[in-house]
């Protein structure tokens, strides 16, 4: 420990985040996750900032399902995938993912961030372009900066930015185009445009590709993703999501799309070939959580609508939400430190949420996430409505 002036310089990094109201503290919880969560000092908290859109994560079948599954295959395998370590579990499970997503073949890993990060340097090379949203996950944004291919990047959303991107790599004389975006944008809970987007691939020879981490399970009329909802299923070369939010929340990732595709993943994509295999238990779980949202929409139905409840309620209030119809509602409060503040108010009152601020979102659009679940229940919604209403009079953000 020779370089103290590095410890100095990390010291004085961390107290800067705390001045500037940047710093983000971790609230310890006590308990399984759910909509009521107990936290470290004892206090029951109605949860409003999990990814758990559909209430599985801490759901006793979810729970029997995992339990089972690591009754029946142990605990790890101790091995990456093409050593020893895939059971017929995992296969089971690829196949399953593959029915519900309406593709050919899939592949697991061990996080969502591994998919993004193993899909674009195994098929694409200087010669191909990237045509990248410039609001994807950080996961894609990492993904791309393995891969040599030249990058091209759309402003969030936009079409007429996306077909100027993709005439400029045209023009470039690039060989393989692919479109990338996120289903839903986890911050904005804004929809990609996909159906425009799958037309202008089509008008421009290239390929299309989208992260469903926000939208598996639960959007679309059957839940297949944000594909069923713009209606697009079977037009989108590679679908990536997790298993770690609506699918049962604990964690996982996969790549879905065309044999070719995922058998040249198996072969090259590093966090693939070097991860150790997703552990049995999940694998299980996750089995058993499709198959249970494959016989019933209640729980998307019944999260649809505690989403469109709260919206309409906590604008009825007088805070400012980004428009949509995404179970990740926005509450925006601008300023990181105020967003803070709040934060640890609702907090105060029996309500878990974060503030999100630079750099996580832009400048000046600092805010607290609420995510609806379909754990949720009018009551619990009331209740958080009314510590929502008593914390933004407090701190001066709706008129008394």
């Amino acid at each position: 420990m020779s370089d103290q002036a590095f410890y100095s310089s990390l010291q004085q990094k961390l107290a800067t985040l705390k001045i500037d109201g940047l710093f983000k503290p971790e609230r310890v919880l006590a308990s399984r996750q759910g909509a009521e969560v107990v936290a470290q000092d004892g206090r029951t908290l109605i949860n409003m900032c999990a990814n758990n859109y559909l209430g599985l994560s801490g759901d006793v079948e979810t729970q029997n399902a995992a339990a089972a599954a690591l009754e029946k295959y142990g605990y790890g395998l101790s091995s990456v995938r093409f050593i020893c370590g895939t059971q017929t579990v995992h296969k089971e499970l690829e196949q399953a993912l593959s029915n519900f997503l309406g593709t050919e073949d899939t592949i697991l890993y061990a996080a969502a961030f591994d998919a993004n990060g193993g899909v674009f340097e195994p098929l694409f090379d200087e010669n191909d372009a990237i045509i990248s949203d410039a609001l994807n996950h950080a996961s894609i944004i990492d993904g791309v900066r393995l891969c040599k291919a030249a990058r091209y990047r759309y402003a969030n959303n936009d079409m007429a930015d996306l077909e100027k991107q993709l005439i400029a790599a045209l023009d470039a004389g690039k060989r393989h185009k692919i479109i990338v975006t996120d289903g839903v944008f986890s911050m904005d809970g804004t929809i990609a445009q996909l159906d425009k987007i799958v037309a202008l691939a089509e008008k421009y020879g290239a390929l299309t590709m989208i992260d469903e981490s926000h939208a598996s399970g639960f959007m679309g009329a059957t839940g297949r993703g944000t594909h069923e909802h713009c209606g697009v299923i079977g037009k989108i070369d590679i679908i990536t999501g997790t298993l770690g939010k609506a699918l049962g929340g604990a964690m996982g990732g996969f790549t879905s799309g065309k044999k070719e595709v995922i058998e040249t993943l198996r072969q090259k994509s590093r966090p693939y070939l070097f991860s150790n295999t997703l552990a049995p238990m999940i694998a299980g779980a996750s089995l058993a959580v499709l198959e249970r949202i494959s016989k019933s929409t209640e729980l998307r139905d019944r999260l649809h609508e505690n989403t469109a409840y709260f919206r309409q309620e906590i604008e009825r209030i007088g805070f400012t939400i980004k428009p949509g119809t995404h179970p990740v509602v926005p509450v925006m409060l601008f300023e990181a430190p105020v967003a803070q503040k709040f934060a640890a108010r609702m907090f105060e009152l029996g309500v878990l949420l974060s503030g999100f601020f630079y750099p996580v979102v832009p400048m000046g659009q600092a805010r607290v996430r609420v995510q609806l679940s379909a754990a949720h229940t009018r009551e619990q919604l009331d209740t958080v409505l009314k510590a929502f209403e008593q914390a933004g009079k407090e701190l001066g953000i709706i008129k008394n």
